[in-house]
């Protein structure tokens, strides 16, 4: 593994968010002096929060999965994960509807969930649910510490005994295809292949590789930060903080000096903070825009489809909601079609749509809730430009009430006392290219070591990490991303295991 050259004892990392903390964390398990500089006036990034009269509302991602990768970033300063947040864990971890009114609850737990597919769909289903978490287990096996946590140099070391074993679980072909292999209900299918889209690659194109996500979701557990999601940047921040490293809030970098090959100092819009490396976790555009460096590709980047959020505080919620709950829609590849390729907004959407206000009351004034809907939607690439949204927000977020009032949620619009609507338009303005929050889409030509490199031809002390880069989208990877720019800095540090498990508490989260 290729690490950056020369001294690198003082390291500026560019961003707090979720990817720049687990960097500096692993550096500073590492022994280097860390300034973290973030343009906001909190930790978090995409992980952020939005304040409105009593509601706390997580302004980003809302599924936590893979808990051990977390508590990898604090044993690495010597601090356990339970000692600076509480993880809950969700049971379900989400609740299926579907538009022919039938509904299933996702387990984690093995039992549990064979006994509801067997509810849902028969003996036959149950069974084949037990040999798809099978394979999902040892797809998992195979992919993680090769393909996954790892930083690649170059395609030539795909060449590992591994990869004949992901060619054997069928991993190279397609995940609707190999999910159809075990399960024959169009309905099972979907929960275990949506998650393709946080890849940016429809079920029927994605490669089957990428049930590993669907692994995470649906075997690993889902988690929730009691206190939000913004709770996990905070406490990262905190250990951080506490670890030694000196925080920057509230200042934009505007450039980097160099001499030569070298940035040799990141200059803010209020100091200059000499270093010996960095670490860049803003979008592509934007980090590449600061080194004066932009690698070749033979082909432009493709992003993935972009989303509107509806965060919402009511004075009521609908017990039919579990914490996450998937609302399909009729239509299903035709919907992947528009986000996709047509560049149209889903006629007929599916939806995440998150209580978090089920698990933590505290979210929210007392009596009220919150509530967070996820429409998919095309990015400003092949759909609505940033300024076409500006006038198509209102209209859009009617027909999201529309939808909710038709699927059991009546009422919906007028329980709203605060809320706040985000769009392609709000991600552009964040600096996120295409606008979209879920970066550069995992297509084959776009994985692994063809994805972007965390390291730029012509800068030597430079490294790169967030959802752009290597490994890819999603709290786990983008986690796994700060580890290995860090690792980029100190050279590979042999494995360690967490100095303990969490221990999330199960205790009144709804069934």
């Amino acid at each position: 593994m290729k690490v950056l050259s020369g001294p690198t004892d003082h390291v500026v990392v560019v961003g707090a968010g979720l990817a720049g903390l687990s960097a500096a964390l692993h550096l500073l398990g590492a022994g280097r002096r860390v300034t973290v500089v973030e343009r906001d006036a909190l930790p978090g990034g995409r992980a952020g929060r939005i304040e409105r009269n009593g509601y706390r509302m997580d302004a980003g991602p809302t599924v936590l999965t893979m808990p051990d990768l977390v508590e990898e970033c604090f044993a690495a300063v010597g601090e356990r994960l339970g000692d600076r947040i509480e993880l809950v864990a969700l049971h379900p971890a989400y609740r299926a509807r579907f538009a022919d009114g039938t509904q299933l609850d996702v387990h984690t737990g093995a039992e549990a969930m064979e006994a509801e597919v067997e509810r849902f769909a028969g003996p036959a289903a149950a069974a084949g649910y037990r040999r798809l978490r099978d394979w999902l287990e040892k797809l998992h096996r195979v992919q993680m510490r090769r393909f996954i946590d790892a930083n690649f140099d170059s395609p030539l070391q795909l060449l590992h005994p591994d990869l004949a074993r992901l060619a054997a679980l069928g991993g190279f072909g397609r995940l609707d295809a190999r999910v159809g292999r075990f399960l024959a209900d169009e309905r099972l299918r979907r929960v275990f292949t949506f998650q393709s889209l946080y890849a940016g690659v429809p079920p029927a194109r994605a490669l089957a590789a990428y049930a590993v996500i669907a692994y995470m979701d649906t075997v690993a557990g889902v988690y929730f930060p009691r206190g939000g999601m913004h709770a996990l940047p905070q406490a990262m921040a905190d250990a951080a903080a506490d670890a030694g490293a000196e925080f920057r809030y509230g200042q934009d970098v505007t450039r980097l000096e160099r001499a030569g090959d070298r940035i040799t100092a990141v200059i803010t819009d209020q100091e200059r903070l000499p270093c010996d490396a960095v670490v860049l976790t803003p979008d592509l555009p934007v980090s590449y825009g600061l080194l004066g460096r932009r690698p070749r590709r033979p082909l432009a980047l493709r992003h993935s489809p972009s989303a509107v959020v509806l965060h919402a505080g009511t004075d009521r919620t609908w017990p039919q909601l579990a914490h996450h709950t998937l609302s399909f829609g009729a239509a299903w590849q035709s919907t992947f079609h528009e986000l996709t390729r047509t560049g149209r907004l889903m006629t007929d959407p599916s939806l995440l749509i998150t209580r978090p206000t089920a698990t933590d009351p505290g979210l929210a004034p007392p009596g009220r809730h919150l509530h967070y809907i996820l429409a998919p939607c095309p990015n400003t690439d092949i759909g609505p430009g940033a300024r076409e949204w500006q006038d198509l927000a209102p209209r859009y977020r009617d027909r999201l009430l529309a939808t909710l009032d038709r699927r059991g949620l009546g009422g919906f619009g007028s329980a709203i006392e605060e809320e706040c609507l985000v769009t392609p338009a709000d991600w552009t303005a964040a600096g996120h290219a295409a606008g979209t929050p879920f970066a550069t889409a995992h297509t084959f030509a776009q994985t692994g070591p063809f994805r972007p490199r965390n390291l730029v031809n012509g800068t030597e002390n430079a490294v790169l990490a967030g959802c752009g880069t290597t490994p890819g989208v999603g709290v786990p990877t983008v986690l796994l991303s700060g580890k290995l720019a860090a690792a980029r800095v100190t050279g590979p540090r042999p494995r360690r295991l967490a100095s303990a498990a969490p221990r999330p508490a199960a205790k009144g989260v709804p069934a």
